[in-house]
Order: C-alpha cells, then sequence, then structure tokens
C-alpha cells in the first residue's frame, strides 16, 4: 500500500475552525488542504465520518455508510444555490476552540432543512440529475433514509424502543411508514447526498494536489443504528433483538477496568455462509471514500473480547474467535489488494501479526508507548519495520506535550513515592533516547518518527502545535469532554508550516 515514504497530519473534520460551532467540509478544510502542501506534508488522516450517536464519538455511528451531516458547509451550500447568504447572518456565537454538539445540531438541523426545502422548489436539472444518480448507487440509502426519519419520530430513541412492528420492521408497518414520513426520508436522502458531495469535492482537491486522505473503518457498529435494525441476523442478538454479548477490551494501557465498547458483536458463521456480502459492501464503499483505511481494532478479527450483556466493566470476558484470513481473503477476491492499515495496538498475539502480514497490511507504532525502559520496545523508533505507519500519538492518547508533563507527576500528589519514580524514570529514558532537554519535546517526537524507518510517518495536529492536555481529542473509558477539540485559523502560521516542511524534506518525506 505504502510505495515511498511520506508524512501527513491527523485531524478530524470536526476540530477546523469556523463560524458555525464545528469544522466543516468549507473552507477551512481547503485552507487545511493547503497548509498541508506548504508544509511538505502528503497525508491527511481523518476519524470515521459517519453521523455520531452516543458521546459524539465518531466510534459510534448510526451507520456504517452513511456521513455526518453536521460536517455539511453552509458556505458551499450558498455556493450551490441552496442557501442565501443572509441565511447564514444570524448564526449563534459559538464557542472557537471547543464543539457544542447539541448546539451547533439545533442550529445546522434547522439549516439543512431550508436548504432542502430550496432543493424541492428549484428547477435546476442538473443537480438533481446528479441527486438521483447517487440514489440510484447507493442501495444503503434505502434503509438509512427510513431510520433516519422513524428515529425523528421518535424523538431519537432508539429502534428497539419504537413500536414491537416498526422494531421487528413488519412489511405491513413499513410500508404505511413510507408512506407517511415521504418529506421526511427524502430530507434524509438529500443530506446525504449533499454531505458526499462535498466531500468528494475535498478529497479531490486533495488528492489533485499529491495528498492522500487516510480514513478510519471502526470495526463495530452501534447498536442503535440502521446497520443491526436492518440485518439483526448478522449479530449476536437474543430472541428481544439485544445484545447477548457486547465489544470492548480487558483491562489495559489505557484503562484498569478495561473498555466497554457495547457495541453488538458479528454473528460471523451467518456472515460466512453469506460470503461475508456485507462486509463487502462496506470496504467498498469505505474504499471509495478514502484513499487508504486504518483498520481500527485489527486484533478483533482474530479473536474478539466478549463481554456478557449488562456487565458494567469489560473485566468479564472472554477471547472469541474472528473470521481471520477468511474475510480478508473473500474481501480481496473481490476488490483485489486491500489499502489497510492495521491498527494492532494493546494486546497482540503472533496470530494478529501472522495475519496483518499474511496480507501486506502496514501495522502501527505509537512513540508514546516506547518509553517502558526496554531498547527492544517495538515502539521505539529503531525498532520500526519499513511496512508501518509511525504516530507520536493518536486520538486515544494525550498530546505529547501532555503525556511529558504528566511524567513529572508534580500536580498529583496522589500519586504513590514507588510510582513518581517510575514516572522519573521514563521521563529520563525518553530525553536521554530523544537527545532532548524536553524543551520542545513535541519536536524531539516529530522529528524521531519522521527520521524512523516507517514508510508513512503520521502526526496529530495538536502536537505539531506543541498543545498541552487540554487538546487531547479522547480519554477513552471516559464520556465528557471528548470529541470537542477544534483549533482556530491564525494558529496555523508560515512559521509553522516551514519548520515541518525542513524536518520532512530532511528525512526524505517531503
Amino acid at each position: 500500500m505504502i510505495t515511498s515514504k511520506t508524512s501527513g497530519i491527523l485531524l478530524h473534520p470536526t476540530s477546523l475552525p469556523g463560524p458555525f460551532g464545528i469544522g466543516d467540509l468549507g473552507p477551512a478544510a481547503y485552507a487545511f488542504a493547503d497548509f498541508l502542501i506548504s508544509s511538505g506534508q502528503g497525508v491527511w488522516q481523518v476519524l470515521p465520518l459517519g453521523p455520531t450517536g452516543y458521546g459524539n464519538s465518531p466510534y459510534s455511528s448510526y451507520s456504517a455508510f452513511a456521513g455526518n451531516i453536521l460536517l455539511i458547509s453552509p458556505q458551499r451550500l450558498v455556493r450551490a444555490g441552496l442557501l442565501k447568504e443572509f441565511d447564514l447572518e444570524n448564526s449563534p456565537d459559538f464557542p472557537t476552540e471547543s464543539v457544542d454538539f447539541e448546539a451547533v445540531k439545533s442550529f445546522k438541523d434547522d439549516l439543512l432543512l431550508r436548504a432542502f426545502a430550496n432543493f424541492k422548489s428549484q428547477n435546476e436539472t442538473s443537480l438533481r440529475k446528479d441527486f438521483v444518480a447517487f440514489s440510484e448507487r447507493n442501495a444503503w440509502l434505502d434503509d438509512y433514509a427510513l431510520y433516519g426519519a422513524l428515529k425523528q419520530k421518535h424523538g431519537g430513541a432508539a429502534w428497539i424502543d419504537w413500536e414491537p412492528e416498526l422494531a421487528n420492521r413488519s412489511p405491513a408497518a413499513l410500508a404505511a411508514e413510507k408512506t407517511r414520513l415521504v418529506d421526511e426520508i427524502a430530507a434524509q436522502r438529500f443530506l446525504q447526498f449533499i454531505f458526499f458531495r462535498q466531500w468528494f469535492s475535498l478529497k479531490n482537491y486533495c488528492n489533485d494536489r499529491g495528498i492522500k486522505v487516510i480514513g478510519d473503518l471502526p470495526i463495530f457498529v452501534a447498536y442503535d443504528s440502521a446497520d443491526v435494525w436492518a440485518a439483526p441476523d448478522q449479530f449476536k442478538l437474543n430472541a428481544e433483538l439485544k445484545p447477548a454479548v457486547v465489544a470492548g477490551v480487558p483491562p489495559d494501557y489505557f484503562s484498569k477496568t478495561g473498555q466497554l465498547w457495547g457495541n453488538p458483536l458479528y454473528n460471523w458463521e451467518r456472515m460466512e455462509a453469506e460470503r461475508y456480502s456485507w462486509w463487502v459492501k462496506r470496504m467498498e464503499m469505505t474504499l471509495h471514500l478514502f484513499d487508504a483505511v486504518r483498520m481500527d481494532h485489527f486484533r478483533g478479527f482474530v479473536s474478539a473480547w466478549e463481554i456478557p450483556a449488562g456487565e458494567e466493566t469489560a473485566e468479564r470476558g472472554a477471547w472469541i474467535e474472528g473470521p481471520g484470513a477468511k474475510l480478508f481473503g473473500e474481501l480481496e477476491r473481490g476488490m483485489g489488494k486491500l489499502r489497510l492499515i492495521a491498527e494492532d495496538l494493546g494486546v497482540i498475539t503472533p496470530e494478529v501479526d501472522d495475519l496483518r502480514d499474511e496480507f501486506g497490511f502496514p501495522g502501527m507504532r505509537v512513540l508514546q508507548f516506547g518509553f517502558d525502559g526496554d531498547l527492544e520496545n517495538t515502539h521505539l523508533p529503531h525498532n520500526y519495520p519499513e511496512n508501518t505507519v509511525a504516530y507520536t500519538g493518536t486520538h486515544d492518547n494525550d498530546t505529547t506535550v501532555g503525556w511529558f508533563e504528566a511524567l513529572a507527576g508534580e500536580d498529583k500528589p496522589e500519586v504513590r513515592e514507588s510510582e513518581r519514580e517510575e514516572l522519573e524514570d521514563r521521563r529520563r529514558f525518553c530525553l536521554d533516547y530523544l537527545k532532548s532537554d524536553g524543551s520542545e519535546i513535541h519536536w524531539a517526537f516529530i522529528e524521531a518518527v519522521l527520521g524512523s524507518p516507517a514508510e508513512m510517518a503520521i502526526v496529530p495536529l495538536q502536537d505539531v502545535m506543541g498543545l498541552g492536555t487540554e487538546a487531547r481529542m479522547n480519554l477513552p473509558g471516559s464520556s465528557e469532554g471528548n470529541w470537542r477539540w477544534r483549533f482556530r485559523k491564525e494558529d496555523l502560521t508560515e512559521q509553522l508550516a516551514q519548520r515541518l516542511k525542513a524536518l520532512s524534506t530532511s528525512n526524505g518525506r517531503a
């Protein structure tokens, strides 16, 4: 998948600046692409783009196929003739450095419905033709649009809490609702059309300028999703259509009690009998959206941590065998060589390494995980294989500056003396290894991954900017304050671009 040394930046579109409370696919996204060019980068990596559900997490989406309509740019709707400039004049005074999701949703829902009303009243034929063609190409849209309209009708309630005949997908009940909700269903279809139209415009802009766009594919889907509602037989549900077991990971680096994700698990036997047709459709869609994709929780395809439904933590569970090479062999038979990056972090077994290597997928290395005092640690740059993607940190890590400051333990009186000594040892090892005095630890990290043997190096924008814990994107196991961080337009300076470009150039990545 990786053909030459390159580097890039990890930034989710919600973190872009702009006047409407959340980053979107408008002018700021194109300006960020220009920053990537001026800083010598060849990759823009994003998080999943689906419509977010619980906790506003991109990893908990209402659909494995649909796009997040909160990312639709109002300014580009004006440009398309679907809104007027005056429609944008009275937008609320949103915070500039974080996302208030509820306020944004309230504002944008009204704006997007106005755009839909204008679309219905227009006679602009090329846009209508494109809309019809989009609807015909995307078979998943039928179930998703109906699901979205029904969810709206039920005040956002999960599908399992709808009337039994709707939860169970009675053909007569669904037919009646399609007649009743014809306009609401059309609105759902239209907004997906607009999202993907804006997305591909941005992706084409990047590709035309030599920037590859890497996406992120969560292994699991949310229980409250169009996917589970439309195809419950593909998941491990009980007779009441509720999850019998749920997904997560046991206690690890991020959490002492593990991570209880709560997603339903796949019925792999049923999927295999159908030649993994659901996964084939999902992968085709995903690889159409991106130039390459990070496969989240890759080890789950070898074995997944199954937790009995109703558990309060992820501590009690069992590793259950996954489809392994059977799935990826089926996918490659239909699509050829898959452009995937295997997220092989955490508790990794030889079987996971073997599956990754059998298909030639690059794995991941995260520099923050390297400083335990062991020079054989696989996350230290001198141990990186070429076919890997190296990160200073990921969306689940603290920023590099925040991580380094936490090693001092000065603001944590509850830390025991033995733990404080361990932190100090890690800090000392880090500084010695990087030959740094710690004054610009983020640049020391960036230089280390850019100078490593890894063919691709990715740096979160927060690390390029040298920001602390306040800019952390996500804290696994927590539910407050995640996914909200945004930067300001003036933060991307020419000085920053030139410094990053110089490092990329000197390491053969520009």
